[in-house]
């Protein structure tokens, strides 16, 4: 069995942590049989209390990899073909788009590209019926894209899939995943409800408010019951590493326990859709899985977002090497890029890909392509012309922008590449892209945040 040095990893945690003023992380790095973990910072800022590699994280959309392998599990027993309408199943189902209603398929809410608009956040109610709640809300929401024209990050086709496995077993999606996914893997921290996590050391969220000279507890813990199939898992690091490891092995467990089949678990690793973006994520979204080259080598992986927490987990299976990283404040996805491109250099021999950095001579660019506003559920975003260039002005709406106030982005657009403009979000050091394209109807969109957002003024 392989060693991993822990020690170096702490100490490494410890220093980048500290150099981007993150409330709380815990790592865990598995390679070959050998797993290792360590944890820096607090759990809470109020309390002060340490995070341990025991306590709990939220790994926000992580947690669409397991509902994925739900539904994967239904395809190994014959009760739900991917290709078919999710009408199929769910007769009720609809959205505001007739065609869309008719002819979704499970296949399109797996892989992101039914274009349903995927931002509603709604609190259905603490009930088991939560999720069935969702879904029948979903009759007025609209699309961003064409079903199949393009892909754009969809919460709400992860929650339809929550109904569907509810259904098709005959029990809530939070009971079902314990039962089918959690148990197999011997996992004893991870939860889908707050009063599970309560019984282990539980990190809280933190923002840092503009002005504000240090990070503050979020307004509330956790995301709404209803988005759970999104977004709601709870969990160490070490165990979130266990289902990492459960598809490096094809779909089995340590003790050879069958999860789901090799031939799903190959499945979900397929190319199913080129991603506009394809520095921040990945090049392309397979069945829950966002797939992506490093250094020409395949590797997989998913992030998370919730309320003042995010989680990163990449997997290189050429080197059985899995790291999981997840936090609770402060600047996380620049701890991520920092701290994983040691930890794959060195344990992988790995070059992971730096963000995208500005280019000492910018492309030419006719602004005018780009003018206007763009809108999708809970987001509007301008295009405008600045003293200095195009500017991005992002507001945000909605039930969570309720509860979490903020005012209005304004980003600069500097020019990368031909239809392609960087933006740095306030008080972060890296940029992210943001991608123009137009799709066959001629519908102009902007792709940001793995969103595609379409041109409606």
């Amino acid at each position: 069995m392989a060693t991993i040095d822990v020690t170096h990893w702490q100490e490494r945690l410890d220093a980048l942590a500290d150099k981007h003023g993150i409330v709380g992380a815990t790592l865990a790095i598995s390679q070959d049989g050998a797993v290792a973990a360590a944890a820096t910072g607090v759990l809470n800022v109020r309390t002060g209390h340490a995070a341990t590699p025991e306590c709990v994280f939220q790994i926000g959309s992580i947690t669409k990899v397991f509902t994925a392998t739900l539904v994967m599990q239904l395809v190994d027993e014959g009760l739900v073909d991917l290709d078919a309408p999710v009408v199929t199943y769910l007769p009720d189902f609809r959205v505001r788009d007739e065609e869309t209603s008719r002819t979704v398929t499970t296949r399109n809410l797996l892989a992101h590209t039914s274009g349903i608009d995927g931002d509603l956040f709604l609190d259905t109610g603490r009930g088991d019926d939560a999720v069935e709640k969702y879904v029948a809300a979903m009759a007025d929401v609209a699309q961003n894209h064409p079903l199949g024209a393009t892909m754009s990050y969809c919460n709400s086709g992860y929650i339809v899939l929550g109904r569907l496995i509810e259904v098709l077993r005959g029990g809530t999606w939070d009971a079902v995943m314990h039962e089918r996914v959690f148990a197999p893997l011997g996992l004893t921290s991870a939860g889908t409800l707050p009063e599970e996590a309560l019984l282990h050391g539980a990190a809280t969220g933190h923002l840092q408010p503009p002005g504000a000279p240090e990070p503050v507890v979020t307004p509330q813990w956790g995301i709404y019951r209803s988005c759970g199939p999104a977004g709601l898992i709870h969990m160490t690091a070490a165990e979130l590493l266990a289902f990492a490891r459960l598809h490096l092995a094809g779909g089995a467990t340590a003790d050879g326990t069958r999860v789901v089949s090799a031939a799903s678990a190959r499945a979900m690793l397929e190319p199913q859709v080129a991603v506009p973006d394809p520095w921040t994520l990945g090049s392309h979204w397979g069945l829950g899985w966002i797939l992506m080259q490093w250094d020409g080598r395949e590797v997989y992986g998913h992030d998370g977002a919730t309320l003042g927490q995010g989680a990163f987990m990449r997997v290189l299976p050429d080197r059985d090497l899995a790291v999981g990283l997840i936090c609770n404040g402060g600047k996380m996805r620049e701890l991520f890029t920092d701290l994983f491109v040691e930890v794959f250099a060195e344990l992988g021999e790995c070059a992971m890909p730096r963000p995208p950095e500005p280019v000492e001579e910018p492309p030419a660019y006719d602004g005018g392509k780009y003018l206007g506003r763009y809108s999708r559920e809970s987001v509007t975003m301008d295009v405008s012309e600045g003293a200095g260039g195009l500017v991005l002005t992002i507001t945000s709406s909605g039930p969570l922008a309720e509860t979490m106030p903020q005012e209005p982005q304004v980003l600069t657009l500097t020019p990368y590449e031909p239809d392609i403009f960087l933006a740095r979000m306030p008080e972060a050091t890296s940029y992210m892209p943001v991608v123009f394209f137009t799709i066959d109807d001629g519908t102009r969109y902007l792709h940001f945040g793995a969103r595609s957002t379409p041109r409606r003024g």
